[in-house]
């Protein structure tokens, strides 16, 4: 089981996004909006004339097309888990 730590003083809102982005198996049910909500908490999304977005988080930026439907796909939730652990979001170590 992944744990994610709740960063301090972050919503409830933002948690559960965080906590269902590093949920295994992968959540098919995440919502683009919530995702949205949470990178322009923790970073910049800035939304660019060609409807994509900028991302910041920490030291990285990514370019993110907005979902087709509401909720994203796996291959954003990838590059989320790998922003957010490279910004100190990610999962606690578990022991062995």
């Amino acid at each position: 089981m992944t744990t994610v730590k709740k960063p301090v003083g972050m919503s409830n809102n933002h948690f559960d996004t965080l906590s269902q982005i590093f949920q295994h198996p992968t959540s098919h049910n995440i919502e683009w909006r919530a995702v949205l909500s949470l990178l322009e908490e923790l970073g910049t999304a800035e939304e660019r004339h060609d409807g994509k977005f900028h991302v910041t988080l920490g030291d990285e930026t990514e370019i993110f097309d907005r979902p087709r439907d509401k909720d994203i796909d796996v291959q954003m939730v990838v590059d989320l888990r790998r922003m957010l652990s490279g910004a100190g979001y990610g999962p606690e170590p578990t022991e062995a």
